[in-house]
């Protein structure tokens, strides 16, 4: 590693959340902050970005007016020592889209596609994470060697603030509640 090819003095240092809030969008693109450290996620693959987008219409369509599903923008879950996660997917209430941070009562639920280099972030570290913070529903998209992903859901028992697994879909997910959803992730 050359000298100009040293990470900033920020990524080694914990940010608060009025340090962060300063950020411009654009510095706050690809990372996430885990108990005030910078956390940098590689781009993600064109497939990736597909099923993300592909699931955040469908729940958009299903979910009516009250609710939005949207892709690639943070959601604090705490705020010392700030945690801000960026779900590939986050349902949220309608009512809350100018309000920022978006915060956990916002949500309904998140979804995370799986990537190489995220898989133990997205199956046991963020399950953990968005269960504490209280957000109802977590879905987990494998991306699977057949080219036929498979949606893992969780569901939120409030009582222990941990998830029950729920079902698991192989291409398309119908789900009845909280709002009737068929996504038709195919054949990528």
């Amino acid at each position: 590693m050359t000298a100009e090819m040293v990470a900033p003095a920020w990524m080694h240092e914990q940010i608060t959340a009025e340090q962060y809030d300063s950020w411009s969008e654009e510095q706050c693109a690809g990372i996430e902050i885990v108990d005030g450290m910078v956390v940098v996620s590689p781009s993600a693959s064109k497939r990736h970005n597909r099923l993300a987008r592909i699931l955040a219409n469908a729940l958009e369509d299903a979910a009516g007016p009250d609710w939005n599903a949207d892709t690639d923008f943070d959601v604090r879950l705490q705020d010392v020592p700030l945690t801000n996660r960026r779900p590939d997917v986050v349902m949220y209430r309608a009512e809350t889209i100018d309000v920022t941070p978006t915060r956990p009562e916002h949500v309904l639920l998140v979804a995370e596609v799986v990537s190489p280099g995220s898989e133990t972030t997205d199956r046991i570290v963020k399950v953990d994470q968005y269960a504490k913070a209280g957000i109802a529903f977590y879905w987990r998209i494998e991306q699977a060697a057949t080219g036929v992903p498979l949606v893992y859901t969780y569901v939120l028992d409030p009582a222990t603030r941990a998830y029950r697994e729920g079902e698991v879909f192989t291409g398309v997910v119908k789900v009845a509640a909280p709002f009737p959803v068929r996504v038709d992730l195919g054949q990528l």
